[in-house]
């Protein structure tokens, strides 16, 4: 049992993210930050529901002033939002934005952990969400997490206590970090949890609570602070050269995705959190006041303490590599406590300052950014001392395949040691994509076996652990292999190293639209992730769509090397829907998996394996006009799916917009949050509100109501309010206010039927004012709300349309709902047709 808990420890709790663009490096000032922390035995958990929900200057100011042992735990991984830098959505969105929480906590000193609910979209109701995401099977987790991270204090970032006030997922967050609270140290909670770890009782439990939460500045000035604490969270830190809050800027700012990248923060700022349950600190300045944080809280530590006391008080920022002898004592010490969890913590740490001290500079790269089971890989290992220590590296072992390498040299000054080492991957090895997506999920929930449950990443299948003699006492350095290369225009680069599969398929569009019965040709592109593979590839289908030829034998030769095979594919006559997937076999394995590479600077190269299936929708569809404009937003698939549907739709920027140019087409249509990402828009519609009043026709998709980036005075030519009026129930019915209107009759018949499979929501950012001018279309509403007419208007403006439209297309079309795609159609088609007549209609 204690190997099984101290391996959890190590894997659970140490999560620090091992990749980034390069491996950290240690100042002098870094290493005495770090020997500050050591000194600290204290841990403080924030909890909130997504990423970008943390309050990075809490966390920072936890970590590095007062060098707690700091973790943020987001319920979900904020899947269900949207992505302002590309066309990532859902679990791809969800891989992204975890690795933007990870570079967060890179820059702020924190670490991360995450529950397996999944990011369904909005929820107005605390109750709606707790119901999709399996309320018990999240709070275990939540559970699971305090249990192994063993926080004395636990911080909530919203209020349990104001349900259907904020996004259901926010109080959510704050409902079960109370409950867990309580059940943490309760053996028969959750006890099945008990062979991998122990019961654990925090200390104290607080909200992180501001003037926002009161409704004005005046309000929280006059509001009971007796159960407050406050803390100025804008303190500098000399030896960063930066303050805290500067800190908390950039690490927020990795949330790109978001639209996070803002200005870095100076200067005195006041944080408060609201104790709800535990003993009020008597200095309420300080969050851990009353809590042991000192190396006397342990069993056997006061020697440690007065060991690294001393370095600390008397730290040579010189010749860092004077204290090594105080530092392996102290970490022989930490090595024979009894207390698991902080002989883990601690040890990890200290190796890390010894590391530093020594100079030592350790690697383990590949030339290749991935192998397949049973591939011969060779790695090289790269050790380097810095400084004047006796340093020796006995062996080197590489992990899984529990290779020895014996090496019994002495590490001089600045030279180098470098060794090769093959190795051959297990053929029973595990992929290291996305844990969370190995198995399909439900709506609400991902799956994951217990032990990876909260871990922010898959953990690295491959590693090397270098065996080190320092000062006579043999200490060990694990790394994870990873891929190391260069790039004229960026220089040195790593990227993680991949076990992925022999063969990966993909069709280019995820929905394929037959919009009459005549058969297409798919493409299918077969991708080799190894030399020399050959096999024969099929398409699984039901049994009423009709697929030639029935198989392909095929062989590529090189590793990246890719080949397309083409079947055709016959619909059935009447309206349908299948899932089609590619399906490779070789020998007697078969392999059904699309790899998708996500790659932006700020965060590392991830591999996610996804199904490599196909959506066919066989779709009785009408449309009139033919050449479409679409002004780019923030990364949507919207195009695409136009073309499925037999549009010619040309892609383009707020540069390109002119009267002369945008003559050429029969409707322009604006992206997802245009108006929100492009500044240039407001200069440029005048030029688009005339392309209408001169017979065009105008489709606004929408925009966001609060965003500081919303600078649109007429977004409209009448009066048209952007709200943030919502429908988030995907099957809220839907009443038709204008029913003769046309775009519920030309050039298709649309129907209740119509609004049957919708994804994630019905829309959002709904206007809740407009002008006379405007017919309010359709009519919804979430449960026990009142109806919202705003989410499609349509307005004449001289010899053209106006249409602006919070539907979710952007998440309905990629998904394949044909209803969706007769809407657009109608929208794209109006005023093609002579008999045209629309009479404003108020909703």
């Amino acid at each position: 049992m204690q190997k099984i808990v101290t391996f959890l420890f190590i894997g659970l709790v140490c999560t620090f993210s091992t990749f980034s663009q390069k491996p950290k490096t240690y100042a002098s000032t870094d290493i005495y930050e770090a020997v500050q922390k050591l000194n600290f035995l204290g841990t403080a958990l924030y909890i909130a529901a997504h990423p970008d929900d943390e309050n990075t200057r809490l966390i920072s100011y936890l970590s590095n002033e007062v060098k707690a042992r700091t973790a943020y735990l987001s319920l979900t991984r904020g899947d269900g939002g949207q992505n302002l830098i590309g066309a990532e959505l859902r679990e791809l969105l969800g891989v992204l934005r975890t690795q933007e929480l990870l570079a967060a906590r890179r820059v702020d000193g924190g670490e991360q952990f995450f529950s397996r609910a999944n990011d369904f979209g909005f929820s107005k109701h605390p109750d709606e969400t707790l119901e999709i995401w399996n309320k018990e099977e999240v709070l275990a987790d939540v559970v699971w997490v305090i249990r192994n991270f063993k926080p004395d204090v636990i911080v909530n970032r919203f209020d349990h206590r104001s349900p259907g006030t904020t996004h259901g997922h926010h109080t959510s967050s704050a409902m079960l970090s109370v409950e867990a609270f309580d059940l943490v140290g309760n053996k028969n909670s959750y006890p099945q949890q008990l062979q991998y770890t122990d019961v654990w009782q925090p200390t104290r439990l607080f909200f992180n609570t501001s003037w926002w939460f009161y409704g004005s500045q005046e309000k929280f000035e006059n509001a009971d602070k007796s159960k407050m604490l406050g803390v100025d969270i804008g303190t500098y830190y000399p030896t960063r050269g930066q303050s805290n809050n500067e800190i908390a800027s950039i690490a927020r700012s990795q949330h790109l995705s978001q639209g996070f990248g803002g200005i870095s923060a100076r200067g005195s700022e006041m944080e408060y959190i609201e104790l709800l349950k535990g003993s009020l600190p008597a200095d309420k300045n300080n969050i851990f006041d009353g809590i042991n944080t000192t190396w006397t809280r342990v069993e056997d530590g006061v020697e440690i303490g007065e060991i690294l006391n001393e370095v600390e008080t008397n730290f040579n920022f010189k010749n860092p590599s004077e204290h090594l002898p105080q530092l392996v004592k102290a970490y022989q010490l930490i090595e024979k406590l009894d207390d698991a969890y902080w002989r883990a913590v601690k040890s990890e740490e200290i190796k890390k300052i010894i590391e530093a001290c020594s100079g030592l500079f350790i690697e383990a790269t590949t030339t290749q950014a991935s192998a397949v089971p049973g591939e011969q890989v060779t790695i090289e290992t790269s050790v380097l001392n810095r400084s004047n220590a006796v340093i020796s590296l006995d062996k080197i072992e590489v992990q899984p395949v529990k290779s020895t390498e014996n090496i019994q040299k002495k590490l001089n000054n600045n030279e180098f040691l470098k060794e090769s080492i093959s190795i051959t991957i297990p053929e029973n090895s595990n992929y290291t994509a996305p844990y969370w997506l190995k198995e399909e999920g439900s709506l609400g929930m991902y799956k994951a076996p217990q032990l990876l449950r909260g871990k922010p990443e898959t953990p690295r299948l491959v590693k090397a652990t270098f065996y080190t003699t320092i000062e006579g006492v043999v200490i060990p350095f694990e790394k994870d292999i990873v891929y190391k290369y260069s790039k004229p225009d960026k220089g040195e680069l790593y990227q993680p190293f991949e076990i992925l599969p022999k063969v990966s398929t993909a069709v280019a569009n995820k929905v394929v639209i037959f919009s009459e019965e005549n058969a297409k040709e798919i493409p299918v592109t077969i991708t080799a992730g190894t030399n020399n593979i050959s096999g024969s590839i099929h398409l699984n289908a039901p049994k009423n769509w009709n697929i030639l030829p029935k198989e392909i034998d095929f062989s590529i030769e090189k590793k990246g090397d890719t080949k397309t095979v083409f079947f055709t594919v016959a619909p059935p006559s009447e309206e349908n829907q299948a899932t089609l997937t590619p399906t490779v076999t070789i020998g007697n394995k078969v392999f059904d998996k699309e790899l998708v590479t996500i790659a932006y600077d700020h965060i590392p190269t991830q591999s996610v394996l996804l199904p490599a299936s196909f959506k066919a929708v066989r779709l009785d569809i009408q449309k009139n006009g033919e050449n479409i404009a679409y002004v780019a937003g923030a990364g949507d698939e919207v195009p695409e799916s136009l073309r499925q549907i037999g549009y010619k739709v040309t892609v383009i920027q707020p540069e390109s917009i002119s009267s002369s140019y945008l003559a050429n087409f029969d409707a322009v249509v604006m992206g997802i949050r245009a108006y929100n990402i492009h500044e240039s828009l407001q200069f440029k519609q005048p030029i688009l509100l005339d392309y209408v009043k001169n017979g065009g026709n105008l489709i606004v998709q929408y925009n966001t109501a609060s965003r500081s980036g919303f600078k649109m005075e007429h977004l409209a030519p009448y009066l048209l309010e952007v709200s943030r009026d919502r429908v988030t129930d995907e099957h809220a019915e839907v009443s038709f206010n204008a029913p003769e209107n046309p775009l519920l009759n030309t050039p298709n018949k649309i129907s209740a039927s119509d609004f049957d499979g919708w994804v994630q929501e019905r829309g959002l950012y709904f206007p809740n004012q407009w002008g006379d001018e405007f017919t309010a279309v359709l009519s919804m509403h979430d449960k026990g709300e009142s109806k919202k007419d705003g989410s499609l208007l349509i307005a004449p403006y001289g010899k053209g349309y106006y249409i602006y439209s919070g539907l979710s297309f952007f998440r309905e079309l990629p998904a394949g709902v044909p209803g969706a795609y007769k809407i657009f159609a109608n929208m794209l088609s109006v005023g093609k047709e002579s008999d045209t007549n629309i009479t404003p209609i108020k909703g």
